[in-house]
């Protein structure tokens, strides 16, 4: 992703906020929080926040040395562009296909399986070198290059920090549908440009590998910018430029977008933002390789567009996370019962598919070792603000009276792991401490059970029809839809399928009344808060505007108790006006061959590939 890589991401649909941390006899105590888009996403409460400085490991990873092979991994979604980070394009195999060529989530740092933030030092360093003001410090080190051989830059920095700051904007949002009024928004992002739009433009170093950015505000997740997106060189050529260098001159030329003051856009920048913003989406392997030059261990070399996608080495890369593998197949297979026949087949190595008691069943009865845990993310039900059915708060009110969550918790998750309950938080997981305080105070008691007598009383005869977008390639989804759909008709509300396997291109749109999807989280940070709550957050689908001060102000709360106080306003103001609903936890699984080694469980966006230069190949004999 871009710098600010810990948003949100969608799942099956898509992903969220999710956990919390803080330090404990020096080694980082967990506590889950809900995940959900974001691409989902949120991440870290506010103790943690505060504690992850003191947490971060550095320069722990000393891979051994390759033992080649191919490793294949069947994911449920097919891949859709090469920028996960624009609101398109935030999609979990994205996201996943950008945390291995460098776009997003790796650089700088990556999150483990514990939740820390690991500092890759044999990328580059960074560090706070001031608390007032702020001031952080990024050092590229000497002869880091791109997949195509060229440099990585300060030049390249500057790109990231320009994309996720949004610090050339001049625009004016209409307050309720989101669209641009006047002005112009160059760089459209997933993220919420929340903490980074502090910033003044970049000191750049001489040598032209450093970065020092400078915030007038406090930036609560500091640690988690990663300024490496997309290579400067290629975006400068598709705005008509000569080199990076160009580019950042271009940058460093231009005024601070003023809203009160809006300039005519800059030709230029103009079209380095559409290249990035939509350049990268793609339908079939790109006839322009520039679109796939990476920065990070692997590069795609393939893809078949619903079958599979192959990534081999980065020869070029010189950063911490070397892979012992030549190169990792992405395996396009939606059902979790034909993921289990692959594996067992030996047509895939590793699977990842929703957790089932059939799933867990079958994956033990053909002898594959089974990993499990809790996922930082959740199933949820989203209204959408913008359709007109759902101006009516009433309307809104009455059907979240008849969304049946328990039936729907009942048939997907109890039966992997019975001590599941429906989840009554937008914000926090049950496992985070504020979870049950929260609960008790945020009005989801009035949704404990389904009330059609409730819902008849304030539809008073209407008979609202709502369409609901959803993944029909998704069995849990097409569970969910069916069980509101037949609940909701009790009430006298006429449910439309709106569903699509293209639901993840088709959500940004809005053409929708109500959407079904999930958000999972990288597990660590705040910046989801934004992303999702407030009014130009890249993950708000549903164009909710009614929590918009406070999720801005999350990312410059540093005091942990504040920053809770917060989280819970915003908890208990999205049900107070009926903004959705959690349905659960997601359960996960990973099953694997006993072909291929050091495969470790991860509950963050980047499932199994969190640790792949770990992974390695048995030889056969």
């Amino acid at each position: 992703m871009l710098m600010v890589f810990l948003s949100s991401v969608r799942q099956n649909a898509r992903t969220r906020p999710a956990v919390s941390s803080s330090c404990t006899g020096g080694k980082l105590k967990i506590t889950r929080r809900r995940a959900r888009h974001a691409i989902a996403a949120i991440a870290i409460a506010g103790t943690a926040a505060l504690a992850l400085a003191a947490c971060t490991t550095s320069g722990t990873t000393t891979p051994s040395a390759g033992t080649g092979g191919t490793v294949s991994v069947a994911v449920v979604n097919d891949f859709t562009s090469f920028n996960s980070s624009t609101p398109q394009g935030n999609l979990d195999t994205n996201g996943q296909v950008g945390y291995l060529d460098g776009s997003y989530g790796t650089g700088f740092q990556y999150i483990d399986s514990d939740f820390k933030i690991v500092h890759d030092t044999k990328f580059g360093t960074f560090e706070k070198t001031s608390d007032s003001p702020q001031t952080v410090k990024y050092t590229l080190n000497k002869g880091l290059k791109w997949s195509d051989g060229q440099p990585i830059t300060a030049d390249d920095m500057v790109l990231a920090w320009a994309i996720g700051s949004g610090y050339y904007d001049s625009a004016t949002f209409d307050p309720t549908s989101g669209d641009v009024t006047k002005g112009t928004q160059y760089f459209q992002i997933a993220a919420s440009t929340a903490g980074l739009d502090a910033t003044s433009f970049p000191k750049v170093s001489s040598d032209n590998l450093s970065i020092t950015l400078t915030y007038s505000t406090p930036y609560v997740d500091w640690e988690l910018v990663n300024p490496i997106a997309q290579p400067a060189h290629i975006v400068a050529e598709k705005a008509g430029l000569k080199s990076a260098a160009d580019l950042t001159k271009l940058l460093k030329g231009l005024p601070k977008g003023d809203p009160s003051n809006p300039a005519a856009p800059d030709p230029t920048l103009d079209k380095a933002a559409k290249f990035v913003n939509t350049g990268y989406d793609v339908t079939a392997f790109p006839t322009d390789k520039t679109l796939t030059v990476s920065s990070g261990p692997f590069v795609v070399s393939s893809w078949t567009p619903g079958q599979s996608l192959t990534m081999t080495r980065n020869k070029y890369y010189a950063g911490g996370l070397v892979p012992k593998i030549d190169s990792i197949v992405f395996r396009f297979i939606g059902d979790a019962s034909a993921q289990v026949t692959a594996l067992q087949n030996g047509e895939v190595d590793v699977i990842n598919p929703q957790a089932s008691a059939d799933t867990l069943t079958a994956l033990k009865q053909a002898g594959a070792k089974v990993l499990t845990g809790d996922q930082v993310s959740y199933d949820h039900l989203d209204l959408n603000f913008g359709s007109p059915v759902f101006k009516d708060k009433t309307i809104r009110e009455a059907f979240l009276k008849t969304i049946p969550r328990q039936q729907i918790l009942d048939s997907i998750v109890t039966p992997v792991n019975p001590k599941a309950k429906v989840l009554d938080s937008q914000i926090f997981l049950p496992a985070n401490p504020p979870y049950d305080a929260t609960v008790k105070m945020n009005g989801s008691s009035a949704y404990d059970k389904v009330d059609i007598e409730g819902a008849k009383a304030l539809l008073k005869g209407a008979t609202p029809t709502i369409r609901i977008l959803y993944n029909t390639a998704n069995p849990n989804r097409v569970d969910e839809f069916q069980a509101i759909q037949a609940s909701a008709a009790k009430a006298g509300f006429k449910i439309v399928d709106a569903g699509s396997p293209q639901w993840s291109s088709l959500l940004p749109g809005g053409d929708y009344d109500a959407s079904l999807f999930g958000w999972i989280s990288p597990g660590a940070g705040t910046s989801a808060l934004p992303q999702l709550f407030s009014s130009q957050g890249g993950g708000n689908y549903n164009k909710y505007t009614g929590a918009n001060k406070d999720a801005l102000a999350t990312q410059t709360t540093l005091d942990p108790k504040k920053l809770i106080t917060l989280e819970q306003a915003i908890d208990k103001q999205t049900f107070t006006d009926a903004y959705g609903l959690p349905l659960f936890q997601l359960p996960g699984v990973f099953g694997t061959s006993t072909r291929v080694n050091g495969i470790k469980y991860m509950g963050n966006q980047t499932g199994p590939f969190w640790n792949f230069w770990e992974w390695s190949v048995k030889k056969s004999s």
